[in-house]
């Protein structure tokens, strides 16, 4: 296992543009921090960011892992790229050609995928446990180590994801079209939620059969927080506007996810199989 890594790590530093998005990813999953410097100062109002309630506990957990999960994108380019570099530079070839077996080859990716995933959730803990400490109202044990259920969510959420990305990488070969074709799958879901809502059943229905799609499952893992916060929860009751909405992580979409992680490692392999290298 270590040496799989190894491998893998040792040719993604050696590539500039890898290195520069691993680093560029990181130093934005820093900067959630500098949310908490966001002042307004007009007249009699004043508005500081951080005093929303947006750092306490458990909240800053839900918050964080939403927020943070936007930048995966970046290690979305980087797996795309491992992949297409594979392919354009012939050490997939060469690997198998020293000894790596192909199940070898798929699990030193996956291991990669699993790796990426680990070490931005660690980041993140730690980056919302110290914004926690220093602006949270709250600093009772029970209340900073509930809700850490996002925390976990946020690793499966990227897992998936990174996985899903894999598969692309191995189906198209060139990361500018593996790319595309994520974005194609984003907008391909959507159809498939208009078309079901519009023309073969209630668009509940739909709904519930668009949280199973890929994309959507991983997403509704770590629902959107915004609406959490007491000061839009008071502009909805001023309004007449029910705020009341489910932001719980079940374990079934843990499942569908697993599901679909372990559906595109098994395709990775599987067409790495058949193909003539």
């Amino acid at each position: 296992m270590v040496r799989l890594l190894q491998i893998e790590f040792i040719k993604l530093w050696n590539n500039r543009a890898s290195k520069i998005l691993i680093t560029s990813y990181f130093i934005l999953l820093t900067s959630i921090a500098l949310i908490a410097a966001i002042k307004f100062d007009i007249g009699p109002v004043k508005f500081h960011l951080a005093e929303q309630g947006i750092f306490n506990f458990p909240y800053i957990w839900h918050f964080n892992t939403f927020v943070t999960a936007i930048f995966k994108l970046f290690l979305a380019i980087v797996i795309v790229s491992m992949m297409a570099n594979e392919y354009s530079n012939k050490t997939i070839k060469q690997n198998l050609i020293d000894g790596l077996s192909k199940k070898e080859f798929i699990a030193s990716k996956f291991l990669t995928v699993i790796s990426f995933s680990l070490i931005s959730t660690v980041f993140v803990f730690v980056v919302s446990m110290i914004l926690g400490l220093i602006y949270s109202d709250y600093n009772e044990l029970s209340i900073i180590f509930s809700d850490l259920e996002y925390v976990f969510a946020f690793f499966f959420k990227l897992v998936g994801f990174f996985s899903f990305c894999l598969f692309l990488g191995i189906f198209v070969k060139r990361s500018a079209f593996a790319l595309g074709f994520l974005i194609l799958w984003v907008i391909l879901e959507q159809i498939i939620f208009g078309i079901l809502g519009w023309k073969f059943t209630t668009w509940e229905i739909a709904q519930n059969i668009k949280n199973f799609l890929p994309l959507e499952s991983m997403q509704n893992l770590i629902k959107e927080p915004f609406t959490r916060l007491s000061a839009v929860q008071n502009i909805g009751q001023q309004i007449g506007e029910d705020m009341s909405f489910d932001y719980q992580v079940y374990w079934y979409e843990f499942l569908i996810v697993i599901f679909w992680t372990a559906l595109f490692i098994y395709l990775s392999y599987a067409l790495l199989k058949k193909r003539d290298l």
